[in-house]
């Protein structure tokens, strides 16, 4: 019998992470339709975090308002009197318009009310965006500071990529931070990278079909920065060593008698003696080399851990005052609003980029935060879904905010509204596609665990 082994800790990280922030996302959004609904003295019959299909978590009536908590973490809602929503309360809409009714309102009144939760979710992720700059700063890599170049995965040495390699150049644009390249990357249809290689300068060409490959891989190791494979620390409950020991400082720079210079390269080499016995080439103090003996565990590893990139090679690092990041935070969230768009455009206009490969469910989602609790991410992720959220609802698809706002467009333009029966009409066909592409997304999410 197989027992696959399952970090526990890195899920509860994944969950709780995703819950806090589509919590803080989905409650922000519904408060602006809340908000402006009691505006404009409209009556709100209920205020749910989540949906609440069959039972809710948690409920409580305050004044004429129902508060609630559902259990599917998918969304949430508030039920306006006198709308035609998810609730589908047709009963209601038969009876006699009532003034505290949002279909009594005026049609810009009733268009505020439908933008209202797209526009917080803009705003809150230009806001986050600009409080992260001001705590943290912006930390990038410029392409002139790497010094050992670049490690290579499988799919980079397909390509014609090669460890050591320094990427310039992205269709002919100069590279001028490596943190670029990826969405650099992912954003275009066709790419070549202009390289120095041993001091040579050489362009890689991707062949058709690979970006889509890429794709499917979401760039996951594609490059990373190589650096020395300098020992930090030594973990005594995995390392067994059979002659000798790693100390703090050592340099690694072999592998039974096979050169290992950088991390990466002892990583590979590593995979091919697990639970064997290996021989260790050890650079210490700079200048005396030794050999160490040591027994690898299960999964090829010597049991120590490795200094920080950050000791070899130097980032660049930006400190925001309050005021500077406000600007500074409207930029990157505008900015990756417009990359966002591209990339949805791509989807449709290129060859190279399928839908299945990149329409992921919550599965997808929860994965971004990456199974450690670090606030910076966190927060990073949050708003960037801020902006991702607010986009799709604007989207003119009924059963979302853009749809409810375009049919208030043409009542404005027109000046007739449209009847009551279309709209309940066009509630129902909206809700059917986008349950249908959330279990599409779902079922991806589900055939990529397995695969």
């Amino acid at each position: 019998m197989v027992l696959l082994a399952f970090n526990w800790s890195a899920f509860g990280a994944n969950v709780g992470q995703f819950i806090l922030s589509f919590s803080i996302l989905i409650a922000l959004h519904e408060f602006g339709h809340f908000i402006t609904a009691k505006w404009f003295g409209c009556r709100v019959e209920k205020f749910y975090l989540f949906f609440n299909p069959w039972f809710s978590l948690w409920k409580k009536k305050i004044g004429e308002t129902e508060y609630g908590i559902g259990w599917v973490p998918l969304g949430g809602y508030v039920k306006i009197s006198g709308m035609i929503d998810e609730s589908m309360d047709k009963e209601a809409m038969k009876q006699p318009a009532q003034p505290w009714e949002f279909r009594s309102k005026p049609a810009w009144q009733r268009l505020i009310i439908m933008l209202a939760g797209v526009i917080i979710n803009f705003v809150l992720a230009l806001i986050i965006f600009a409080m992260i700059l001001f705590v943290w700063g912006e930390e990038k890599l410029p392409v002139a500071n790497m010094k050992y170049g670049i490690t290579a995965d499988s799919m980079a040495l397909k390509v014609g990529l090669r460890d050591g390699d320094v990427i310039t150049k992205v269709n002919n644009q100069e590279l001028k931070y490596f943190d670029e390249l990826p969405k650099r990357l992912l954003l275009n249809e066709k790419n070549a990278l202009s390289v120095t290689r041993n001091g040579k300068d050489t362009v890689i060409n991707f062949p058709p079909g690979f970006l889509k490959e890429l794709s499917r891989n979401q760039l996951k190791n594609f490059v990373s920065v190589r650096f020395p494979n300098v020992v930090d620390s030594v973990d005594g409950s995995i390392a067994k060593f059979t002659s000798g020991q790693l100390l703090k400082g050592d340099r690694i720079i072999g592998l039974n008698g096979t050169p290992a210079l950088y991390y990466s390269d002892f990583a590979k080499q590593a995979k091919n003696y697990k639970s064997q016995a290996v021989t260790l080439t050890v650079l210490r103090n700079n200048t005396d080399t030794v050999q160490v003996g040591a027994k690898l565990s299960d999964a090829g590893k010597v049991g120590y851990s490795t200094q920080s990139p950050l000791k070899f090679i130097t980032f660049e690092k930006k400190e925001y005052g309050f005021l500077e990041s406000i600007p500074a935070g409207v930029r990157y969230g505008v900015n990756r609003l417009l990359e966002y768009i591209e990339g949805i455009k791509l989807l449709f206009t290129s060859k190279e980029h399928a839908v299945s490969d990149n329409l992921g469910s919550v599965i997808s989602i929860g994965k971004t935060f990456g199974g450690s609790w670090d606030w910076e991410r966190f927060w990073t992720m949050t708003g960037l879904f801020s902006i991702i959220l607010a986009f799709m609802n604007v989207l003119p698809i009924p059963a979302l905010d853009g749809g409810h706002a375009l049919f208030t467009l043409y009542e404005m333009i027109t000046g007739r509204k449209p009847g009551d029966k279309f709209m309940e009409y066009a509630q129902m066909v909206g809700m059917v596609l986008l349950l249908g592409l959330m279990a599409y997304a779902l079922g991806l999410d589900i055939f990529r665990l397995f695969k």
